[in-house]
């Protein structure tokens, strides 16, 4: 099968919101703890393994960086609709100081409210442990706001596969308990397990219409 996320670019890495590309076409969101993933999760969906930069140190990632798409679609005035994924920030590192948490926590709230391009987001989540403060913060604005949101619970190949079904059925009670209308995966970029389910929900983001 055809990979849909293939051929992506960097772009930019921005550290503020104002140096984000223009506002218009679609974009789809990484957010997640530090060392939850995002980076490898990246690398696997567009099958390119060094396009975000991994490490064995987390919090590597302390600027928005942007990846571009080739174009998926037209827009109304029918030329091609630029596509973008965007790494945020990787949360909850102990070693960022006070006011680069600060500054991030402001600079990606505002994002999340006024980027009028942004179609999703995929939240990173260690499969290992339960969802984090910052995780259960995510999927609450995204409800507040009527944003999908796609969970992988990464590191599925930590767990056998029947406590990976577990975890996963665990985490599916919770958001239905919660209201949460996110979906949610079992996800490992090692095995790889879920990559071609998670590609296919990135490209439903893409094509979601912001409300």
């Amino acid at each position: 099968m055809s990979n849909p996320l293939q051929g992506a670019q960097f772009v930019l890495a921005a550290h503020r919101i104002s140096q984000l590309p223009p506002d218009h076409g679609a974009e789809v969101a990484f957010a997640g703890r530090s060392n939850a993933g995002k980076s490898s999760a990246l690398n696997a969906l567009t099958g390119h393994r060094g396009l975000a930069r991994t490490s064995k140190t987390p919090g590597r990632t302390q600027q928005m960086v942007v990846f571009s798409l080739p174009p998926q679609g037209r827009g109304e005035d029918h030329s091609p609709q630029p596509t973008r994924l965007v790494d945020l920030p990787g949360y909850g590192y102990a070693k960022v100081p006070p006011e680069l948490r600060e500054h991030w926590k402001q600079e990606i709230d505002a994002y999340l409210h006024h980027r009028r391009s942004l179609r999703g987001i995929v939240l990173i989540a260690d499969i290992r442990h339960p969802l984090k403060d910052f995780d259960r913060m995510m999927l609450a604005f995204c409800f507040a706001t009527a944003l999908p949101c796609h969970v992988l619970l990464t590191k599925a190949d930590k767990l056998s596969r029947n406590q990976s079904t577990q975890a996963l059925a665990a985490l599916r009670k919770e958001l239905a308990a919660g209201g949460t209308q996110a979906t949610a995966q079992v996800f490992s970029s090692q095995t790889p397990t879920g990559v071609e389910e998670a590609r296919e929900a990135v490209m439903t983001l893409l094509r979601t219409p912001r409300e």
